[in-house]
Formats: C-alpha cells, structure tokens, sequence
C-alpha cells in the first residue's frame, strides 16, 4: 500500500509540474496587451503636417458617421487605389450621406507611406484625412487596434490598403448593422465582408494550391478554436459600432495576421451579434503575407489563443449594467 501511495504521490507531483510548466509556457508565448508610446498617439494631417496633435478616444463621444481605419505597412505602390475608391465613393452621389475621416495607421513603414498620405490628403483637401506614423512595426492588427481605439466615428470600418474589397459595399454592410442594431448605434453590432461565396469561383480556384490548402486547414482550426459558426473570418472589411469597439478592441491581445479570431472570439464572449456579408474581392498583388512562415505563426497564436482562453487569462470583461 504505502508503494501504491508513493506512485500516486510521484504521479501527481509530475502531473502538477507538467501543468505547471505548460502554463509557463503559454503566458511565456502569450503577447501582453500593447501599450502604445506617447509619439503613437498623435496624428498628422493635411493641416498639421509637421505638428503632431494628439489622438481622440474611442470612449469619447461620436463626431461623425464612419471612420474608415486604413492599415498600412509599406504601401506606397498599392494604397493610392485604395484611397481613390474610397473617396469616390464617400463623395459620390451613390453613397448614402455621411460624414467620414480616414485614419491611415502607417505600421513602421521604411518606404514613406505616411509621407505618400499626407501628399494625398494635401491634393485632395476635400478629404477629412489623418496619418499615424508607429514608431515600430506592431503587424496588422497592432494597427488595426491603434486605429480602432482613436477613431471618431459612431460606425468604424478597418480596410485593407491593397484595395482588395470593394469599398463601395460598405452600404451593405451599413444596411445589415441596421439590421442589427435597428439603427440604434449605442447597441454593439458587427458587419464582416465576407469571401465565402468566392470559394469555387476564379478568385479563389486561381489562387496557388498552397494557399487553397492552407484556407481549408484554417477553417478546420477555427471550428475547434471557437468561430466556426463565421465562414471568411479574415476577410480584412470588417464594420463595428462605436459600443462594439469599445467593448472588444482594447482586449485584443494578437496583433499579427490572426488577429481577427481573436476580435471575432471577444464578439461572441460578449454577445455582440455578427452579421456576414458577402461582398465583391480580387487578389491584388504585392502582399506581405509569407504563405509558409506566417502559415505557421498563425497556427501557433491560435493555440496560443485557444489555451488562454481556456484557462481563463484572456476574456471579455462583463459589460456592466446600467
């Protein structure tokens, strides 16, 4: 008997170690929240350009209908189209009437995106444009976050800057967030630009076998981490209401590729209804995106991601009642 008590004891004693080092592990791989620096939190623009001004909150009050987050790292050549689209359709005549800023959060670039900004918005002075500049390189969603939690917008909308999603669907988006919301902006809503129908069409059959093989893996994953109720979760158009950004953006912890798991994850945490809207796409070329390594660092911070939300550490705070 005593044999018996000493291999439990020994047992429990290493399983205890095992679970310990395991969770050494996972806070060791685990990205704390970001802390912008105080020079990340001013902008320029059109009528400032050498004169940085401080940043607004996402908790301050609404002063306008959309801000539209332009993440951009090393976008000289593709961005230009992008902020063309956009402002043809903000100030055309097909779009419903509403007042805008475009944030373009420059994420370290080394080939003057931020300057490419500012000369945009000085020839196009109609154009409510502002420019961050990051002192270092956070990934996609550090930029998408840092926009997010300083826009000015009742409805904010991040767009990717290669122009691969048609910006005019932003109305449909708008249409099913009213939906959502019944055109109340103090309740939390979601609206993605969604690729799914695309799947068995050119845009995605011509897409390298690599890629397709890789899309399939991740849907597979992301059924076990917890979204796999959203078919596209990384189509990089994706709307929120002002109360969703600030529920969900300032418990975002990834800021690489993936990031957007994380934010829809916090959506559903926080029972933030998502609406799924497909929307036109084309694959423009020049992307960031390395298919092999970034294939795996997107493998390893949805485990990371899973296990924290499994044992506890990353959640959504609870909304408090009124």
């Amino acid at each position: 008997m005593a044999d018996v008590a000493t291999l439990a004891l020994g047992g429990g004693t290493l399983v205890l170690a095992l679970l310990i080092s395991c969770y050494t592990v996972l806070v060791f791989l685990s990205p704390p929240l970001a802390v912008p620096s105080p020079k990340d939190k001013v902008y320029r623009s059109r009528s400032n350009p050498e004169t940085p001004r401080p940043l607004p909150s996402v908790h301050d009050a609404a002063t306008l209908d959309l801000t539209v987050v332009v993440p951009a790292y090393n976008e000289t050549a593709r961005m230009p189209a992008m902020l063309d689209a956009a402002l043809a359709h903000l100030t055309g005549p097909q779009a419903s009437p509403k007042t805008y800023e475009i944030l373009v959060v420059d994420d370290g670039s080394t080939d003057g995106t931020s300057e490419l900004a500012l000369d945009y918005a000085k020839e196009h002075p109609h154009a409510d444009m502002r420019v961050v500049t990051l002192s270092r390189n956070l990934g996609k969603g550090g930029a998408v976050r840092h926009g997010m939690v300083h826009a000015r917008g009742r409805r904010i909308i991040f767009a990717d800057a290669d122009g691969a999603s048609k910006f005019a669907d932003v109305e449909q988006l708008w249409k099913a967030m009213d939906g959502l919301a019944g055109g109340d902006d103090s309740r939390p809503a979601v609206a993605i630009g969604s690729r799914a129908h695309l799947v068995k069409t050119e845009a995605v059959v011509k897409r390298s076998l690599l890629r397709n093989i890789l899309m399939y893996g991740l849907h597979t994953i992301l059924r076990l981490v917890g979204v796999g109720h959203i078919r596209d979760t990384q189509c990089g158009f994706k709307l929120f209401s002002r109360a969703a950004a600030q529920r969900i953006f300032p418990c975002q912890h990834l800021t690489t590729w993936i990031f957007d798991v994380e934010v829809l994850l916090l959506a559903k945490q926080l029972a933030v209804p998502v609406a799924e809207v497909p929307i036109a796409w084309h694959e423009v070329s020049g992307s960031k995106l390395n298919v092999v390594t970034d294939s795996l660092q997107m493998l390893r911070d949805l485990l990371v991601l899973r296990a924290n939300v499994l044992v506890g550490r990353w959640k959504a705070p609870p909304v408090p009642r009124k």
